[in-house]
């Protein structure tokens, strides 16, 4: 008994606080032993890898304790929601490996919403307020004095139902009035003083229609939705702690059980997933968009969570990243390198090992025979022993990297230089012995030996030489196009370094953004060659290019003109650009 209480407390310590309250929610019988969440994303954008950490907390928590996960999509400002977004919330959730047990829309309960709004006004409990916002936002005080009542805030009941009518009916044009609930102008929580639960929007929905001209405002919707969908634990980010009290008001101002306490939502907090280096606003992820800064959501620098498939990151290597950050009730910054970090260590396990030369120069085996080729065994992927082998051809003309290559080079340069020996990967050794310039002095030909009883693999053939550099045959290789990208951003913190330079330049925040993206953030290479093993790479399909880096097939890649996204370097290369 007593080893079984030991394994017992160290389950309890390896929780994290969130599921540590779930456990003792069901321990005490809460919501009959359920457990129900929902991941609730609004229509208005992408998602991000932010939202990564929700889906992951959301749905791994329903997973765990054997309950179920919604789908819900807050669908209440129809000004910036659409069916694009939704779709494509849908595919991100599904590629991070997870499933819904139901999909909801907010604007599914827009007529319960509505009745108990109705409900309130009747009660005494809200009222139409027929000031404008800013006279609204004043009115309010600060968190250390008193706000003040609206002078709207005493009206007769018949009449705030009447205009409250009105304003759905299209006779009231955009903020000439809202919906406001009537709760205490002097309560130290700001969100409790009287706060706005409905104003007029015209746009139609991308569900309703025109059916509504008027919508609920997230405290007033989400609780509520909650709570009429089953939900036993609402899990938010940091920001939303402030927002529990009112969020437990509403419910409790439904009154629809009487045993609501232990049949009702608990909304418990968490710290949002924040790296430098990155803008996860999708206000300003919008703009760069919007604006031609990057080649969609789905460009492979933007933070989305398609734009990070796009480039070639897993969603195993994302759901193991949030499980080391973990989940806690402080806010930090993470570095982007953690990121980049857990990429690698993912691919390095299950991406194929090929040769591409990325910046090339051509080699000339001076004593190989002309008309001769040979097949050479590579290796798929040494850290598999079931990945198998694939062939390259090996001939006399070769393209290797310019960059393994140094006329005078130092004592310690162990790549191609004259007098060198160094060893073609899977092929033999070879002896540089010069090379062929341009009228500019650009070396165009590089010229070495081999020797025939250096081939990998022979008996004896392993005469030891300190270089070792990757190759494509001229010949036996097909051209690529390959994109190089990089963060994009220069400054740590985007978003303070926007903001300051929009206070200091009185500009734009379009204009600001252009001065921090990084001009480096993405080079394209047309003159690339890879062997004839990726003839039929598919999208998405996973490489590490031999001492380059990690790469993926894009999108954009046909038969006829393969395309490949650097996903991360083989080591953190990052470099700020000289200013």
């Amino acid at each position: 008994m007593s080893d079984f209480n030991e394994i017992e407390k160290e389950e309890k310590k390896s929780l994290n606080f969130i599921e540590a309250r779930v456990v003792e929610d069901l321990q005490n019988g809460k919501n009959d032993g359920r457990v129900q969440t929902r991941f609730p994303p609004e229509p208005n954008g992408y998602l991000h890898i932010g939202h990564a950490k929700a889906i992951c907390l959301d749905f791994g928590i329903a997973e765990k304790y054997n309950g179920i996960c919604n789908l819900r999509f807050d669908d209440t400002n129809p000004t910036k929601e659409d069916t694009e977004y939704v779709d494509a919330i849908r595919e991100d959730i599904k590629w991070l490996g997870f499933n819904w047990a139901n999909e909801y829309y907010a604007s599914d309960y827009f007529q319960q919403l509505w009745d108990f709004a109705v409900r309130l006004i009747k009660e005494g409990k809200a009222y139409i307020d027929e000031q404008s916002s800013d006279l609204i936002a004043a009115q309010k005080g600060t968190p250390t004095t008193s706000g003040v009542e609206s002078p709207y805030r005493n009206r007769p009941i018949e009449e705030s139902l009447e205009l409250f009518n009105k304003m759905n009916s299209g006779e009231v044009e955009e903020g000439r009035m809202v919906l406001r609930a009537k709760i205490d102008m002097a309560n130290p929580n700001m969100h409790f003083r009287d706060p706005i639960i409905y104003r007029v929007v015209k746009t139609p929905h991308h569900r309703t229609g025109n059916k509504w001209n008027v919508y609920p405002m997230y405290d007033f919707a989400h609780g509520e939705s909650d709570y009429f969908e089953g939900v036993t634990h609402s899990l938010c980010t940091l920001e939303f702690v402030v927002h529990r009290p009112l969020y437990d008001f509403f419910i409790d101002e439904l009154k629809e059980q009487k045993d609501l306490d232990d049949h009702r939502p608990r909304q418990y907090e968490f710290n949002k997933l924040n790296f430098n280096y990155t803008l996860l606003s999708k206000r300003n992820l919008l703009i760069l968009v919007k604006e031609g800064l990057v080649n969609g959501w789905d460009d492979p620098r933007m933070p989305t969570i398609c734009g990070f498939r796009r480039r070639g990151y897993t969603p195993e290597s994302i759901r193991k990243l949030i499980d080391k950050i973990g989940y806690t009730t402080y806010e930090a910054v993470n570095d982007f390198a953690l990121l980049e970090s857990t990429i690698r260590e993912d691919l390095n396990a299950k991406a194929t090992r090929v040769s591409a030369v990325i910046n090339p120069v051509k080699l000339i085996i001076t004593n190989y025979p002309e008309n001769q080729s040979e097949e050479m065994e590579a290796i798929n992927n040494p850290e598999d022993e079931n990945s198998g082998t694939h062939n390259i051809t090996f001939s006399r003309e070769l393209w290797i990297e310019r960059e393994d290559f140094m006329e005078d080079a130092p004592k310690k340069y162990f790549r191609m230089t004259p007098g060198n020996e160094v060893r073609l990967k899977n092929a033999y050794i070879v002896k540089c012995t010069g090379c062929k310039k341009d009228e500019n002095g650009n070396v165009v030909e590089v010229y070495a030996e081999y020797d025939p009883e250096t081939k990998s693999g022979m008996a004896g053939a392993n005469r030891k030489v300190k270089g070792t550099l990757h190759w494509v045959s001229c010949n036996h290789c097909l051209k690529a196009e390959v994109r190089l990208y990089d963060r994009l951003w220069m400054e740590a913190n985007p978003r303070e370094a926007i903001a300051a330079i929009q206070e200091t330049q009185q500009c734009s925040a379009l204009e600001a953004m252009r001065q921090v993206i990084n001009p480096n953030s993405l080079e394209i290479r047309n003159e690339c060659y890879v062997e004839q093993f990726l003839a039929d790479a598919k999208p998405l399909d996973h490489f590490q290019f031999q001492r380059i880096g990690y790469f993926t097939a894009d999108k954009d890649s046909t038969a006829e003109h393969l395309v490949f996204n650097r996903t991360v370097t083989l080591k953190d290369t990052f470099q700020l650009p000289q200013k």
